[in-house]
């Protein structure tokens, strides 16, 4: 994945930040479901199940709450795992690379690079979407906002472990 994902900016989002934690704590906290739920969602949302297969392949399950206790479930599939480095998932395809029908939303694909930086990590999140259309509106729902405040609830985790 070392050139991957070419970012194209009609249809993806990226959040690229530096945080003061090390890069392993951040690998534990995207990979370890028992720590995934405590900073998945941004507050006042909540993350109330996770299951993580970490393989290609592999199941990628969370549940989230809304503030009144409605949950939304999202399955999709792990499409790369470099111990450390990259995870990468998608909401478009379930557990064994099987196409899924049907869902919320719109399907797209996450890829999560962490790279040490001596006295920390730098963190990009790429959001990858099929048309502009889905961009627009993982963007208006507050991409950048909630994968920004999801981080800091990472850091705040890692950094209380």
């Amino acid at each position: 994945m070392n050139a991957y994902p070419h970012v194209d900016p009609d249809l993806d989002l990226v959040l690229t930040r530096t945080v003061d934690v090390a890069p392993e704590l951040v690998w534990k906290a995207w990979t370890t479901p028992e720590l995934l739920v405590k900073w998945f969602a941004p507050r006042p949302w909540s993350t109330s199940a996770c299951e993580i297969d970490l393989r290609p392949g592999g199941r990628f399950h969370t549940v989230m709450r809304s503030p009144e206790g409605e949950e939304y479930p999202s399955t999709g599939c792990i499409l790369v795992v470099e111990e450390g480095s990259t995870l990468a998932f998608t909401s478009g395809l379930g557990p064994g690379f099987r196409p899924q029908v049907g869902g919320d939303g719109f399907p797209f694909t996450a890829v999560v690079r962490i790279e040490g930086t001596g006295g920390g990590t730098k963190y990009t999140a790429t959001a990858i979407h099929a048309d502009a259309s889905a961009r627009k509106s993982h963007e208006e729902m507050g991409f950048v906002e909630g994968w920004s405040a999801a981080l800091d609830q990472l850091v705040e985790v890692v950094k209380a472990r």
